[in-house]
């Protein structure tokens, strides 16, 4: 895995939230900033881009706190209706017409209303659609940019359509049955899934997981509209306390007085390669002079494809791992991010470094491949495994992102553990993928010692097995029926 953390400083030093502080906690000058990543091959990209970065002179009165990098849009948007207004808009929203949301509409409601998506304040219209869509990007009225790779759209169909009619507001309806807010000022347009689709993840081949699970069952037209949530999205699976929204993660970065915040998202368990990248990064961020780096592991918490591993299962993964002080937890924040997978490469891995800008980490580590998949119905990967790291260095409206490069991590059969790769070595290394690490478990074959916490480890261990024994169960029934 091949990480990356965006080397684009402006934004983070000169914001009009800094404050006076001490010299002891001046930031680091330009010269040590850049001087430990000068192999950086991305930084002529990054300069041309932002040509202000060669001759910037830092304030010793100037500071950085986690929460100084702006959200996009400069205002982060939270779409629940205060407690005093909630019971009218609830009486509004049983005379709308009902629009029933499935699982994953319900995840967006969650990711729109939390400020996840800001400034994007509801479904898109046609406009935001197209810019998305085509552009990546959305402009703002002042003229700005701000990333927007994924189109976050409501689809319904020809009856709900016909129900609307020419009402310009609609009620939103839970899986459950239950009105959990309204769309207002709505506009609806034609949903052109092919085209969606294709410019979306680059190809229109079977068997891509969203597309089959959300996209191909769906409506064929798109409503957008101003969305109002009555209260805030609870799933009540024991989960909902990991569930940190981004005005809550930049208040707890603020609490830990932390001067630098690195996310990492994964959708896998943790294994000491990942451990070792992000220890990596904190202490090349100590090295830089910052004082107090936090680590925001991530995991995201909506669709994923079949053979992933639960979300249940991987949070109970992710606290052995810190138990075992693989990981620190006083420099770490756990928490889930609640969008959807995509697995649309370097296309979703925009996505979601901007909506870790939205929660307030400057800093963000994008590994290799970052939200690929192997190739529907070709043996091969559906995405270049360098193009996400490139397009992250490219990409309108992520300026402000901070990124720099790390070296690819892999298991050492000589040292026996999680290392840095040395080509010189290349044949005493052995690269385990999370589709080996899932195989291993699933067969009961142990990984090699050093490749991940054991308690981490047994707790996929015994997932696999439960799979394993209601398969067996499953089976036995089948043959008693048939008997």
């Amino acid at each position: 895995m091949s990480l990356l953390i965006r080397s684009s400083y402006v934004s983070q030093f000169h914001t009009r939230n800094s404050k006076p502080s001490s010299s002891s906690d001046q930031i680091p000058s330009k010269s040590l900033l850049f001087s430990s990543f000068n192999h950086n091959p991305l930084i002529n990209l990054v300069y041309k881009r932002n040509p202000r970065m060669q001759s910037l002179s830092f304030s010793s009165s100037t500071t950085v706190k986690s929460s100084l990098i702006d959200p996009d849009g400069g205002e982060l948007v939270e779409l629940v209706v205060p407690k005093s207004e909630i019971e009218l808009k609830k009486k509004e929203a049983d005379s709308m017409p009902m629009v029933k949301l499935t699982k994953i509409d319900m995840e967006w409601v969650h990711v729109i209303s939390e400020g996840w998506a800001s400034p994007l304040k509801g479904f898109m219209r046609e406009d935001e659609y197209l810019q998305s869509l085509h552009f990546n990007s959305l402009r703002l009225k002042d003229g700005s940019l701000v990333n927007m790779s994924l189109p976050i759209v409501l689809a319904i169909d020809d009856q709900t359509k016909e129900q609307i009619g020419v009402s310009k507001n609609v009620a939103l309806v839970s899986p459950q049955g239950d009105i959990v807010g309204s769309l207002r000022s709505v506009e609806i347009y034609k949903h052109n899934k092919e085209e969606r689709i294709a410019r979306t993840w680059g190809t229109t081949s079977p068997g891509l997981p969203y597309v089959e699970e959300h996209i191909t069952p769906s409506g064929n037209w798109l409503i957008g509209g101003d969305l109002e949530v009555f209260q805030a999205i609870k799933y009540n699976d024991g989960l909902d306390h990991y569930r940190l929204s981004p005005k809550q993660l930049r208040k707890e970065f603020d609490n830990r007085k932390a001067d630098a915040v690195f996310a990492f998202q994964l959708r896998n368990p943790v294994h000491n390669g990942h451990a070792l990248l992000m220890n990596d990064t904190r202490k090349r961020l100590l090295e830089m002079g910052y004082k107090n780096p936090v680590l925001l592991l991530h995991p995201l918490g909506g669709f994923t494809k079949a053979d992933d591993v639960p979300l249940d299962v991987r949070m109970e993964q992710h606290s052995k791992v810190l138990e075992d002080g693989v990981l620190d937890p006083e420099t770490t924040i756990v928490s889930i991010f609640p969008s959807p997978m995509h697995y649309a490469g370097p296309t979703e891995v925009q996505w979601h470094a901007k909506a870790r800008i939205n929660a307030g980490a400057n800093f963000y580590i994008v590994g290799r491949d970052p939200a690929g998949m192997g190739h529907p119905t070709e043996k091969r990967d559906l995405y270049d495994p360098d193009h996400g790291k490139k397009v992250l260095s490219m990409a309108p409206g992520l300026e402000k992102l901070n990124i720099l490069p790390f070296r690819v991590a892999a298991y050492d059969t000589v040292e026996k553990k999680m290392a840095f790769f040395d080509p010189t070595r290349a044949k005493e290394f052995l690269f385990i993928s999370g589709t080996k690490m899932r195989t291993y478990a699933r067969t009961g074959e142990s990984p090699p010692d050093g490749f991940m916490c054991p308690s981490g480890w047994n707790v996929l261990v015994k997932y696999y097995e439960s799979l394993q024994e209601s398969d067996d169960s499953s089976k036995q029934q089948q043959t008693v029926v048939s008997a």
